[in-house]
């Protein structure tokens, strides 16, 4: 990307309006611009705090301190056991849960949470055996042959119809050890549950982005290895999911695991907690993010500043925006980053901006509002502080703490077309992050590149292309679009503009950085651009920019 700043932009959601929040399976309309989609899942969940430790009493217990103390009102509307409430399947395969943790069964349980106007959430295995009868600091052996497979429908029919759950996390500890494959199980899983009810909501945990198939199966979908409570899982977590919002939207999210605010005083999760400020990162970039907010700490010990964090309705306002779109990284320039999205309306005046700074030393931020697609005065206001910055012109500066955030909401005067596109804002079709093909396409690091990053292993296959769904053009008309790349020799790069094929070959030879300018013709409105090469590699695509004539 170019030199931009690292801006957090928290959206104030439509004050005086409430959110109505409709959790389902279903994939939506394809036109984000005119729809309101279900925003991303809020709740909490048992795993960080308690392992395969639960019982019903504990979960009761947090279920109801979700009510007293404010979460409920906040959003926050799930309750959803993980691993180790089971027991053993009988002779017919049903399964039972386990006598000692549950004595009275599920579904008092269930009731309990329903009673309270809250949600419940249940968990699985897309294998045979659950995460916590694999894991060496758990060896819950009731864990074993608990998993989906082989008994979907069953499973399915008792989960849902008899216990009465509506949301399903479904790992894949037991499915990685068969090695099965991640689209057949997930899907299968899916379309068997839809035979038993519909409108589940599911989660995909496989720790890394399974693949572009996902959407339409589950309504979000893990990126990374679990969290822990220290600030280089968290720096981890957000880094393999800055470059992933062309594959969130439409009611569809990447989930980056449930949240570590809280654990101060309970070390749990591997780590001795986060600091307040890491902690502000840590919500305000989850919320920017459009990531499922699940609270993961014992709410009996939650500190008083993290309740106040994880109540912040400018901060939750951002994650619940009807628009459910994930910001994106429009600057990485040394340490910093900054990330940007629309909120409210689609090309509105407003836009989130976060300033990330990951580094253990401070950053200097200094952000071109031209960069955030603003003109003339653009307002300025912090979600965490709840204050208005002022109104600023040209660039917007600030200097971070290391391991820090800022959340903003910024209002511009005008809004403008924008001139650049990087690569890595790109929808690719055939990527995912399971690394099993050496050469599949990727977002690929690159200190000589804008932004510092490409994408790399482009084509080999006419379905192996980058898109940009919404390259936008006020009036239309002709432009010159001008192309940087690297490893251009001996290549071709196919260019389809809303369906009309070019095929540019005159490329260079060397694999230096490289450009090429071609004219082109937009149309009012959005545009659908693809690069790529059916037959052999296309370049690495660095990014591109367009200019009217």
């Amino acid at each position: 990307m170019k030199t931009r700043i690292v801006l957090v932009f928290l959206s104030v959601f439509m004050a005086g309006k409430s959110l109505s929040i409709n959790i389902s399976g279903n994939i939506g309309t394809e036109k984000p611009e005119k729809g309101i989609f279900s925003p991303p899942l809020m709740g909490w969940s048992s795993w960080n705090a308690f392992r395969v430790n639960i019982s019903e009493d504990i979960i009761k217990r947090q279920a109801d301190y979700l009510v007293s103390k404010g979460l409920k009102d906040a959003g926050y509307k799930f309750v959803n056991i993980d691993d180790g409430f089971f027991g053993a399947r009988d002779k017919s395969g049903k399964m039972h849960a386990n006598p000692e943790r549950f004595p009275n069964g599920m579904k008092p349980v269930v009731n309990h949470v329903h009673h309270l106007g809250l949600k419940a959430g249940i968990y699985t295995d897309a294998g045979n055996n659950t995460c916590g009868s694999m894991a060496a600091e758990d060896q819950d052996k009731s864990g074993v042959g608990a998993g989906i497979y082989g008994h979907e429908l069953q499973d399915a029919e008792l989960y849902f119809n008899e216990w009465g759950f509506d949301f399903i996390k479904i790992d894949y500890c037991g499915g990685s050890y068969l090695g099965l494959s991640e689209k057949d199980r997930y899907t299968s899983i899916r379309n068997n549950i839809d035979k038993v009810k519909e409108g589940i909501a599911l989660n995909i945990c496989r720790w890394a982005f399974p693949g572009t198939w996902a959407k339409g199966v589950a309504d979000s979908w893990r990126i990374s290895g679990d969290i822990n409570a220290h600030w280089n899982s968290l720096k981890y977590v957000v880094g393999k999911n800055l470059y992933m919002s062309a594959y969130a939207g439409n009611g569809h999210y990447n989930d980056m695991d449930m949240m570590v605010i809280g654990f101060q005083n309970n070390s749990m999760v591997g780590g001795a907690g986060l600091t307040p400020t890491e902690e502000e990162a840590h919500f305000g970039l989850w919320c920017i993010m459009s990531s499922p907010l699940l609270i993961g700490c014992d709410l009996e010990k939650i500190p008083e500043s993290s309740l106040k964090l994880l109540t912040n309705k400018e901060l939750i306002a951002l994650n619940q925006d009807p628009l459910g779109l994930q910001a994106y990284v429009v600057q990485h320039d040394n340490e910093g980053y900054v990330l940007v999205k629309d909120i409210e309306q689609k090309r509105g005046k407003a836009r989130a901006v976060a300033l990330y700074n990951p580094a253990d030393t401070p950053c200097l931020f200094s952000v071109p509002f031209s960069a955030l697609e603003f003109e003339g005065k653009v307002k300025v206001r912090d979600l965490v502080k709840h204050t208005d910055l002022g109104s600023f012109s040209g660039s917007f500066e600030q200097e971070l703490p290391a391991r820090s955030a800022i959340i903003l909401r910024m209002e511009g005067q005008n809004r403008i077309e924008p001139v650049l596109y990087e690569a890595e804002w790109a929808y690719l079709p055939l990527f995912n992050d399971l690394g099993k093909s050496p050469k599949g396409i990727l977002y690929a690091a690159d200190e000589k590149a804008s932004g510092k990053m490409k994408v790399g292993y482009c084509g080999g296959s006419p379905e192996n292309y980058a898109e940009w769904k919404e390259v936008y053009s006020k009036e239309g008309g002709h432009y010159d679009m001008t192309i940087f790349y690297s490893f251009g020799n001996n290549r071709k790069l196919e260019l389809t503009i809303n369906g009309q094929k070019q095929i540019l070959e005159e490329l260079g030879t060397d694999d230096n950085h490289s450009r090429i300018t071609v004219p082109v013709e937009l149309k009012p409105g959005y545009n659908i651009i693809r690069m790529g090469n059916s037959y052999n590699w296309a370049p690495d695509i660095d990014y591109f920019t367009l200019t009217k004539k």
